[in-house]
């Protein structure tokens, strides 16, 4: 499918971040796209399985940074458009998944023709939206009974050293027991998926994980240095791991989907 672009424009408010917060967080990730595939997570194929609808053939994935999910839909034999506003994300998209349509755009606004998808995804994403004005953009790019799907890869903090890393790398996007993502009136039947899985990494990749996360991206030098030393107090003489020994990191992935109204809601 040929995927013509054309603009829209974009929107206004979120429900747990100010709007120019969020942009300033956001800023954090316009660089270094090849650190963050490097060390970032990938997804679950449980959670594609359970979001996908049956019969899906094209899919758009919002928010794609470097592609962690989109290699999932694509690798399913999908026709695949990326969306991100970074250029370094992107670029590195494209260098793995050079079959996939990427483009700058934002949930907001994504550029893509209206009801050309299945599915729209945004994964580790939704957070940095203005989620009324996303699910009207959203909603005008998939086709009837299309489905959203929002996921994150959420650090299992059920575990105790688990829940100890999290504070000392400043993971303050776990969510609480209760989270519930807001979406537009133009979505209905909202559900959610839980997966368990673990990572299998080292200790020195745990480290490049947490320089990968906002926080950190945005600190000072001092600070830097002090969660790094933190953190390597905490793996190598707290919890006594040796360099290069690998340890299962646990997650886990949080999995929504709701299917697109058949009506318009009420302006």
């Amino acid at each position: 499918m040929a995927i013509s672009p054309h603009r829209v424009s974009g929107g206004a408010s979120g429900p747990r971040l100010h709007h120019e917060r969020r942009q300033e967080l956001g800023q954090s990730f316009q660089d270094g796209g090849e650190h963050y595939h490097r060390v970032r997570p990938g997804y679950p194929a449980d959670s594609l399985d359970w979001l996908l609808p049956a019969g899906t053939r094209f899919a758009a994935d919002v928010g794609a940074g470097t592609g962690k999910f989109t290699g999932l839909l694509f690798d399913r034999g999908l026709e695949v458009a990326a969306v991100d506003p970074s250029r370094d994300m992107l670029e590195q998209l494209r260098k793995t998944w050079p079959q996939v349509n990427a483009l700058e755009g934002t949930a907001e606004a994504t550029g893509l023709a209206d009801s050309a998808f299945d599915v729209v995804s945004v994964a580790q994403a939704w957070h940095w939206c203005e989620p009324l004005k996303a699910s009207t953009e959203i909603a005008r790019i998939l086709r009837p009974d299309g489905v959203l799907g929002l996921i994150w890869n959420q650090l299992d903090t059920s575990v105790p050293w688990v829940h100890r890393l999290s504070r000392i790398m400043h993971a303050g996007d776990v969510h609480k027991p209760d989270f519930r993502p807001v979406v537009g009136p133009e979505f209905v039947d909202l559900e959610s998926h839980l997966t368990a899985w673990q990572e299998t990494l080292t200790p020195a990749d745990i480290i490049e994980l947490a320089k990968s996360r906002s926080y950190y991206l945005r600190a000072n030098q001092a600070t830097r240095t002090k969660v790094t030393g933190n953190l390597e107090w905490y793996l190598y003489e707290h919890l006594g791991h040796a360099p290069g020994e690998t340890v299962g990191l646990p997650y886990v992935t949080q999995t929504w989907r709701a299917r697109k109204a058949r009506s318009a809601p009420p302006r």
